[in-house]
């Protein structure tokens, strides 16, 4: 049995401390990385919102600054300003008087107070459920409490549900505004943090890569976030037509709510179903234009959820259908949120993947072996 000579054993034990002292660092790097995640996770959602809210927001940012003298801070503050004054403002007072009205409800529905009015003649006309949608309004009308009473396990659930949903738009709503700040400190300082960015994923996929990466995450957001607004405003002027046709009073403002709801990522159906309540409840509808009407409501409520996959991803240098799976993915995921980051991600990864897929060393071989021919 050979012995290793001296100066195996030093190289080895050598080799064996570097490879301790490798993994020690390793270890403590990864240490330090799930503890800056652990720290920052509970402002992820927070600060993703913000980045995207200052990306797709930077263009307009940059005109506001050029006619401001180059003032980058000031126009910054005025866009927070109006964003938050035309888009927060209004969908927390919407929130808040929904809020409002749930718990007066249930008060109401607690002191036995909550007067039912008589159905209207002809909802025991309609089809198939008629009779009974009418014998049980009826009941309700005549003798509230015992139904009551007999729903009130369903009742308590409904309640509850209806007031964590205004909770969580609430919760929903202030994040927004924290975001939209934050946004604003980021448009302040643009140029650096587009730098920043760039240098990166520079550092990830190579310095001309990571420029073509940096654009396309940024073309990639802003069209995801102008599909959003475009079809918001398309489904408040849909929504504001169907509500003019009705004359449903206050058509306008009712539809300007639509919009400012659409683009705060809140369902139009807060405002389409309490109108269908009035078109049946007013008793000024018959009952052929009044099922007509809240048809058109419904699917005009319901239009986002069509017309968004189709508006995504448009002047983005990847296909559509990438853009838009990787947006219905995310948003089956993670909600909104992830419509942003599933297209971007995806378009990426589609990027590296044509780019491996071109760069064959077969075919680079082959061809520069073959003859120049001039």
């Amino acid at each position: 049995m050979t012995t290793p000579s001296t100066p195996d054993l030093v190289r080895e034990t050598r080799m064996s401390r570097k490879l301790m002292d490798v993994l020690i660092r390793a270890g403590l790097v990864l240490a330090l990385t799930l503890l800056c995640f652990r720290i920052f996770s509970p402002f992820i959602s927070m600060m993703a919102w913000a980045l995207i809210l200052a990306v797709t927001m930077y263009p307009g940012h940059q005109a506001l600054a050029r006619r401001l003298g180059g003032k980058q801070g000031l126009a910054a503050t005025l866009l927070v300003l109006v964003g938050i004054t035309l888009v927060v403002a209004p969908t927390a007072v919407v929130l808040s008087s929904l809020g409002d009205s749930v718990y007066e409800t249930i008060v109401n529905l607690r002191d036995d107070d909550l007067k039912v009015p008589p159905p209207p003649p002809g909802v025991a006309e309609w089809p198939v459920v008629g009779k009974k949608v009418s014998g049980a309004w009826s009941l309700a009308e005549k003798d509230l409490p015992s139904v009551v009473k007999r729903l009130q396990p369903q009742l308590t659930e409904l309640a509850t549900k209806a007031l964590e949903m205004v909770a969580s738009m609430a919760g929903s709503v202030l994040l927004f505004v924290f975001s939209f700040i934050i946004a604003g400190i980021i448009m302040a300082f643009g140029e650096a943090g587009s730098e920043s960015a760039r240098s990166i994923l520079g550092r990830v996929a190579g310095t001309r890569r990571g420029v073509e990466f940096a654009d396309l995450s940024t073309q990639t957001i802003r069209a995801v976030a102008l599909g959003v607004v475009g079809v918001a405003f398309i489904q408040a002027m849909v929504m504001g037509i169907v509500m003019i046709i009705a004359a449903i009073p206050f058509a306008g403002v009712l539809a300007i709510i639509v919009l400012v709801l659409g683009i705060a990522q809140v369902p139009a159906l807060l405002v389409s179903l309490p109108v269908i309540a009035y078109i049946w409840l007013s008793g000024n509808f018959e009952t052929v234009p009044a099922v007509i009407y809240s048809v058109l409501l419904v699917v005009s409520g319901m239009l986002d959820n069509v017309l968004k996959p189709l508006l995504l991803g448009r002047g983005v240098d990847a296909p559509m259908p990438i853009v838009l799976i990787g947006a219905l993915g995310g948003l089956a995921g993670a909600g909104i949120l992830g419509m942003f980051v599933g297209a971007t991600a995806l378009s990426l990864g589609y990027q590296i993947l044509m780019r491996w897929v071109n760069t064959d060393p077969d075919v680079v071989e082959i061809e520069s072996e073959l003859p120049n021919v001039s």
